[in-house]
């Protein structure tokens, strides 16, 4: 059966667990009788066993007082379906349980279509934290935005439910309303969004032209679409500037991540040789290493590219392979730090299981893991933005895995000796008076006018150095 190793960061879909059966065992002490497959695996010495048979002895236990005595009647599959979650939940914020139902709902997204508010989330003490709103969606529309705290769901507190249930919540029939509770940073009381749940069709690609020839690619998610879709938007963007594009500016900011298929695959069109990203798991036999294949699709074009800090996962590969080989420089806010690689395992029932099952390293070695991308020129996108590396972070985050087995990020790369002059005159803030971001107003995006400048000069580097 086919595995699906992925890199998205939040949870886009609800997720939950179906079983089995369990006739023939409820009657009795669940034990090791649940769990064959557990009792099969090798013990290193009799103590272990011992141990592990009073511990899944102590589960069987519990299952059955709560079926006997809790306060009203409740399902074996609840009760399942709650252990198992907890059990895959509890190891770190990305691992997780997938019913039937939210397996196909995740195969859905991945394909770039899904029903319910389009909205990237995880779990933070107790509520749902905000990674990204997706472009062109009700969240993103109704104002949402990426490191919000949702406290509710139509005036009822998401405090105790887990993440799918919040998710399951969000997601409803097309055209009904949901009011979001929201807590943002800076501001003291809670912002009340309203929207409209609608079918997200998403359009993971979105380009333009700008002034002076220099192309702008914007890229949302990894989806099954992507490498496509980012080729076919660069053949056009090449056919407007008549073959003489002069740069190119690509937009990962808030790009929550996806497929790492689809990261190699985005990487490869910019690089021309070596590596992209290698990953190591628990066995070594299992860890992989991907190389650049394909050339560069621009032949060498300046290239920056902007992230912040919703930037995440299969951003972060990209972001980290154009760093690592010089190809692109890195223009915004410190990225989200998600070093972690997730694989989709199909299981009897149809459902899945998400498992984290490696960690993944840029070209020079760096694990990113808790700590990001660093930009090698810093810009906010506001002069009111908070810059806080608390609760927005995937170090932040209950039970986010540590950054072990890389190079040591202040050693692994050299100061960049390659930046245009005009790196130095770049302010990390907009000026007084700047407009308020229109995101149908490119000119009120600091960020994206300075990256502007930055190609116009390294391409006028370029044609100097000929």
């Amino acid at each position: 059966m086919k595995l699906r190793t992925g890199l998205l960061l939040g949870a886009a879909f609800a997720t939950g667990v179906a079983v089995g059966p369990l006739s023939g065992m409820l009657g009795r002490p669940l034990g090791l009788a649940m769990f064959p497959a557990a009792w099969a695996q090798a013990q290193p010495n009799d103590a272990s066993r011992a141990e592990t048979y009073k511990l899944l002895a102590l589960f069987g236990d519990v299952f059955e007082r709560v079926r006997a005595e809790y306060v009203q009647p409740v399902s074996d599959k609840v009760l399942i379906e709650n252990a198992l979650n907890g059990m895959l939940s509890g190891l770190d914020p990305h691992s997780n349980y997938m019913n039937a139902k939210s397996f196909q709902d995740m195969q859905v997204q991945t394909t770039g279509q899904f029903g319910g508010l389009g909205i990237e989330v995880t779990q933070e003490n107790g509520f749902i934290r905000v990674i990204s709103p997706i472009d062109d969606t009700p969240a993103s529309r109704a104002g949402v935005k990426a490191g919000d705290l949702i406290l509710a769901l139509d005036g009822k507190s998401v405090q105790g439910l887990s993440l799918n249930d919040a998710v399951d919540r969000m997601r409803g029939p097309v055209n009904s309303k949901i009011t979001l509770s929201i807590k943002r940073t800076g501001v003291d009381k809670p912002i009340e969004l309203s929207m409209k749940r609608e079918i997200i069709h998403i359009q993971v690609i979105k380009s333009h032209m700008e002034a002076g020839d220099i192309g702008y690619i914007r890229i949302t998610s990894f989806s099954e679409q992507t490498d496509s879709g980012l080729r076919a938007a660069y053949k056009a963007l090449q056919a407007k500037a008549g073959g003489k594009l002069k740069g190119l500016v690509l937009d990962l900011r808030n790009n929550p991540g996806g497929l790492l298929d689809q990261a190699v695959a985005v990487g490869d069109d910019f690089i021309h040789q070596g590596e992209i990203v290698s990953t190591r798991a628990r066995h070594p036999e299992d860890s992989q290493r991907w190389n650049a294949q394909n050339g560069d699709i621009t032949n060498g074009l300046p290239m920056v590219v902007l992230i912040n800090g919703g930037s995440a996962s299969a951003s972060e590969i990209v972001a980290g392979a154009l760093q690592d080989h010089r190809r692109a420089i890195m223009m915004g806010t410190r990225s989200f730090g998600k070093g972690s690689v997730q694989t989709v395992i199909p299981l009897p029932g149809n459902g899945a299981m998400r498992l984290t099952t490696a960690r993944y390293y840029t070209p020079s070695g760096r694990s990113i893991q808790g700590l990001g991308i660093t930009p090698d020129i810093e810009v906010r996108s506001s002069r009111t933005e908070v810059p806080s590396f608390l609760a927005e972070r995937e170090i932040d985050l209950k039970g986010a895995l540590t950054n072990t087995g890389g190079t040591p990020a202040d050693t692994s790369l050299p100061p960049r000796q390659d930046l245009p002059p005009i790196a130095k005159e770049i302010a990390k803030l907009p000026p007084e008076g700047w407009p308020a971001f229109d995101p149908l107003k490119t000119s009120t995006d600091y960020q994206l006018q300075q990256a502007l400048k930055v190609v116009a000069a390294m391409e006028t580097m370029q044609h100097a150095a000929k």
